[in-house]
């Protein structure tokens, strides 16, 4: 059995895939790296709730450094006014996964996968595009199981509100508010 590395973005996009992961006896770490999170008090928020959850399902939860201005140079900055699910996401989900790629292989995971393309709000498209280049640079594979099939997105948002979870009304970055 493999050891994959599963990025969360939010609890209540990654629940449902957690519990269904850990039913399954499915060896799995959640890793938490989202730099576009602001303000940083929105990203404490999020990642306690994360936390929250993988403590709820006993399954190991690894935090990544909050940098909110390198993400910013590196994804945002002349993109500003890109609209949502435009270049700007596209960045923002190769800079994450690169990131995952990197500390899963660096760190003994046998693949990696995300929850960044539960939402119905996001580009699934975009999001497994930015997977297969990470995988590649990285050597490293990527699960492409598609998480909206059977209720993805509502299964976790259940369990955030069974849980009492944080649940957020925008996707994490400043212009995603708009």
């Amino acid at each position: 059995m493999g050891n994959l590395l599963l990025l969360s973005c939010c609890a209540p996009c990654s629940a449902g895939v957690i519990k269904k992961l850990a039913k399954e006896g499915k060896k799995f770490s959640v890793l938490f790296f989202n730099p576009n999170i602001a303000p940083e008090e929105e990203y404490q928020k999020r990642l306690n709730a994360n936390k929250k959850v993988c403590e709820h399902f006993g399954i190991n939860f690894i935090e990544l450094p909050y940098n909110h201005e390198v993400w910013f140079k590196a994804v945002a900055e002349g993109f500003e006014s890109e609209p949502e699910r435009g270049a700007r996401c596209k960045r923002c989900f190769l800079y994450r996964l690169r990131q995952a790629a990197k500390y899963a292989k660096e760190n003994g995971f046998t693949e990696f996968s995300s929850v960044l393309g539960i939402s119905r709000y996001k580009d699934l498209e975009s999001v497994n595009t930015a997977a297969e280049i990470a995988q590649k640079e990285f050597d490293i594979a990527y699960d492409f199981t598609n998480w909206r099939k059977n209720s993805g997105e509502q299964e976790g948002l259940k369990i955030a509100k069974q849980l009492n979870l944080y649940i957020q009304n925008y996707c994490g970055c400043e212009f995603s508010k708009r």
